[in-house]
């Protein structure tokens, strides 16, 4: 007799054992930040992710272990068990040489596992290799594609934001002055200048917390794109007059032509000898950090300037820059701090554990989780995967157009079809332009003289009412419901007169909606308005 035994149940069972992510501590000299806070954990948690902490992973950004245990995690006190025991680690900072260990981080991974971390593959062919070797799966947060789909999960521009931010907090600190100016009776403070380099999402960062301290900033980028939204946060945009676009690709910078880098130069020498800070965010990704500000236009800089270097940790902006240090050279500090995002760590954590969420929920989370070589996303952030490297991903076919056609004959068809078409327009609104002349004429002869004077103030009126509306500019429509109230007003007093001046039945029906119709507009007029005006309320 053969026992069949029924194993379906411990089957599913150990399908639905959730996924386990670890949270090592960071090992990185100086670093605070963390990987998962409390708040991002049990979000994780939500996707059905099993969450171990390092104990201590987060002390330095004000997460302590109590808060982790408070949103359910487990608290592992032994790191190799902790690698040993997740499925996903994630991590800020690239795998390092754990002193305390004895061993690489790259040897605490075994095959299967995930990684997902800041890894720099343009810069670390060598830690791609050691990680390839490991069989592992590796996702590098640095190489997340600049898509509109991605932005959720672009931990680049959550530490630009904060590092843009920082700059200035750190540039304040070394100046000597108040930023705003001030009309004291001890004398005048003229307000502070700073020239941002790079208008990127720190740059923008940085013109945004220079202008709020009341600061009088001006911005240059090499991307004329830029410049709207460098106006629209009350900073100057500074211009060359060359006829040379600097967007390279996924939004980057690309480099330039020595032409364009000789007026760009001349540029800064001459702001230099103005203005009181410098922040110099220009970076090209794969290559050293290009050099902007030299060392005779940091030696025309006024006594007490200050430059920050956003670009210190890939060899500096500027030419006296020093790594990890802040100095003065003659008379100017130079801070060449690369660890701004480090410095707000309890916000840096925050925003970069909401980026790994966005990436895992994108991802399937717990259940559906899954390395989907199909998704623009994750294979753009894939650098290693079975014992392969896979860094860099293959770029996207160009998307044909008429002019870049293989067929020489179909883009003369496309043309003479869009010519058609064309035509076929301006004759539709020829006729319906002689149509309606036609039903008017016949308008005036048949109908009574009353009835014309007023058709004639009706078609005036949608004529007048057409060319206001649509000649306003969309972002004064919300404004406008002011103006249509106070129509709306008039209509309601207009249909109230023919309800009550002995009018025939239906123009006292017409009158009533007239009512109707006013009344509606009025009111949500006003409670559109009113919303708006809470927007600005603090």
């Amino acid at each position: 007799m053969t026992t069949t035994v029924d194993t379906s149940a411990e089957t599913q069972t150990a399908e639905k054992t959730p996924k386990k992510i670890g949270v090592p501590k960071e090992i990185y000299e100086g670093e605070c930040r963390v990987a998962a806070t409390p708040e991002t954990a049990q979000k994780l948690q939500k996707l059905g992710f099993q969450v171990l902490i390092e104990a201590g992973a987060g002390e330095k950004a004000n997460c302590p272990d109590s808060e982790y245990e408070k949103a359910d995690c487990q608290i592992i006190s032994d790191t190799e068990t902790l690698w040993k025991t997740a499925d996903i680690i994630l991590k800020v900072r690239q795998p390092l040489e754990n002193k305390t260990l004895g061993k690489h981080e790259t040897d605490l991974l075994s095959a299967g596992q995930t990684l997902i971390s800041f890894i720099y593959p343009a810069q670390n062919k060598d830690l791609l290799e050691k990680l390839a070797a490991r069989k592992a799966t590796v996702l590098a947060m640095d190489a997340i594609p600049r898509i509109s789909r991605a932005q959720k999960m672009d931990a680049l521009s959550s530490m630009a934001n904060i590092a843009g931010y920082r700059a200035i907090i750190e540039a304040a600190n070394n100046f000597g002055r108040f930023f705003t100016g001030q009309i004291t009776a001890a004398g005048k403070v003229p307000p502070a200048k700073i020239l941002i380099i790079g208008a990127g999402v720190a740059g923008l960062a940085a013109i945004g917390a220079g202008r709020s301290l009341g600061a009088i900033v001006r911005a240059f980028d090499t991307r004329p794109v830029v410049k709207e939204q460098v106006e629209s946060m009350g900073a100057d945009f500074l211009e060359l007059e060359f006829e040379e676009d600097g967007t390279g690709e996924g939004g980057y910078a690309k480099v330039m032509s020595k032409e364009f880098i000789e007026a760009e130069m001349s540029l800064f020498a001459e702001q230099a000898k103005d203005v009181d800070i410098i922040v110099t965010t220009a970076l090209i990704p794969g290559k050293k950090a290009p050099t902007l500000i030299t060392t005779e236009m940091v030696e025309s800089m006024k006594e007490g300037s200050v430059i920050v270097d956003l670009a210190a940790e890939q060899g500096g902006n500027c030419e006296v820059t020093r790594p990890n240090e802040v100095y003065r050279y003659k008379g100017v500090t130079i801070v060449g701090l690369t660890d701004l995002p480090s410095r707000m760590a309890n916000q840096s954590s925050q925003l970069y554990g909401t980026n790994l969420w966005h990436l895992l929920n994108d991802m399937g989370g717990s259940d559906g989780y899954k390395i989907d070589w199909e998704d623009e996303v994750v294979r753009g952030a894939l650098v290693a995967q079975n014992g392969e490297v896979t860094w860099e991903p293959p770029k996207p076919a160009p998307v044909p157009s008429i002019h870049s056609t293989s067929t020489p004959g179909l883009a003369v068809q496309q043309a003479a079809q869009a010519k058609a078409a064309s035509g076929f327009k301006n004759l539709g609104s020829l006729i319906m332009i002689i149509v309606g002349v036609i039903a008017l004429t016949g308008i005036g002869v048949a109908a009574p003289q009353n009835f014309i004077s007023h058709f004639t103030v009706f078609v005036l009126a949608c004529f007048v009412g057409w060319q206001v509306i649509w000649n306003v500019t969309p972002a004064l429509h919300t404004p406008l419901m002011s103006v249509t109230n106070a129509i709306s007003g008039i209509i309601i007093v207009g249909g109230m007169l023919q309800l009550t001046n002995g009018a025939p039945q239906i123009t006292q029906i017409l009158g009533a909606v007239a009512i109707f119709v006013g009344t509606i507009n009025i009111a949500g007029g006003f409670l559109v308005t009113q919303r708006m005006l809470k927007m600005f309320q603090k």
